[in-house]
């Protein structure tokens, strides 16, 4: 072999091994336990460790949202706050208050003082629940909405102290729907075991637009104020409706708890279209399930499979293009959007650390 060759055939080798080495654009299925992900909207509402040690194993860690509603708030901020002390890198709460003494004098001063007890327990943020808006009602039995005058100074409050709100305001669009216009099973079961929480057997209360434009309100009324819109900020229907209101508002952003099958649903008839929308806003969209563990719950091995079942099932919607199944489309399947690695860690990582000001682990 002359030195011309062989100068050949040392450079094809170099070039094979360089092509074999380079990194694809993409994650697969198989780099599901590899990567770090957060669950922006997990509700851990048990002192149980075994379930933080079980999301450790698959690279998982934990916001969990206190919420005004069944569970007494003081009961889970002191799990959280425990859980917090005992797994500071894995595990982040936010903390809430309580809107049952809206109607008292000294509410605004009583609810600052909820929230710096929340803040100096660990939390990382704050969480305001429906509630606000579609069942609190003021004296005259009006409803009160998000961005009514009483929650001013807790707000300013916040801005000021730089604390993030989440916000879970209004519902999906399919509330104010009869049960057989609804676009999802899963909300079809939801309304029918919650009518209180079925809009359209409440006419007399706040319409849909209304929840929309009182949480633009807020937006406007407090723009130092970070915002985090739960569920894709109750416009989960149209991927329109969200960038307009992300290119409205800077300090807006959004988690896509229980709302991921709404994504798949427009998918079907316009995938690039959800694509572009996810790639585009990449830095303001968190990754969330609404998913929750609590003590009544029977089996730890039936529910860490169903955490993971969940899990990895979004993970092939948002990471891959594997064909998906969704059985609350009716089995209908929907190609998976594949986006780019850097677009998933941000929004499986990346976002909620900067924003909720948590510990990078690489």
């Amino acid at each position: 072999m002359n030195k011309y060759n062989s100068l050949f055939a040392v450079f094809s080798v170099f070039l094979i091994v360089n092509i074999s080495c380079k990194q694809s654009p993409f994650y697969s299925a198989s780099d599901f336990e590899k990567v770090q992900k957060i669950d922006v909207h997990f509700h851990y509402n048990t002192p149980d460790i075994r379930y933080l040690q079980f999301a450790d194993s698959l690279n998982f860690r934990f916001v969990s949202p206190n919420v005004d509603a069944e569970m007494p708030i003081d009961e889970q901020l002191e799990i959280a706050a425990s859980l917090k002390n005992q797994f500071p890198d894995q595990f982040t709460f936010l903390g809430t208050f309580s809107v049952d003494s809206f109607n008292n004098s000294g509410f605004a001063e009583e609810t600052i003082a909820r929230i710096d007890q929340c803040m100096k327990a660990g939390a990382s943020g704050i969480k305001i629940w429906k509630n606000i808006g579609m069942t609190l009602k003021d004296t005259s039995g009006r409803y009160v909405m998000a961005d009514d005058p009483a929650f001013k100074d807790i707000f300013r409050y916040m801005e000021a102290n730089k604390i993030p709100l989440m916000a879970h305001l209004g519902e999906p669009k399919n509330c104010w729907l009869p049960e057989n216009e609804m676009t999802l099973d899963n909300d079809r079961r939801y309304f029918k075991n919650h009518p209180e929480y079925h809009m359209y057997l409440h006419p007399e209360a706040p319409s849909y637009q209304d929840q929309l434009d009182a949480r633009d309100s807020l937006l406007r009324k407090y723009p130092a104020l970070n915002v985090v819109g739960a569920h894709l900020g109750s416009m989960e229907w149209s991927v329109d409706e969200i960038a307009a209101r992300l290119d409205r508002f800077p300090n807006f952003y959004v988690d896509m708890s229980a709302r991921i099958g709404h994504l798949q649903y427009q998918a079907l008839t316009d995938r690039e279209k959800v694509r572009d929308f996810m790639i585009r806003y990449q830095n303001r969209i968190m990754y969330g399930t609404d998913m929750a563990v609590d003590e009544a719950d029977a089996s730890f091995v039936a529910v860490a499979n169903g955490l993971r079942n969940r899990w990895f099932e979004q993970w092939l919607f948002l990471a891959t293009d594997s064909m998906i199944e969704v059985k609350d489309l009716g089995g209908q399947k929907v190609k998976g959007l594949q986006l780019p690695r850097e677009v998933i860690d941000k929004i499986y990582s990346r976002n909620t650390e900067e924003l909720f000001k948590i510990k990078n682990r690489k």
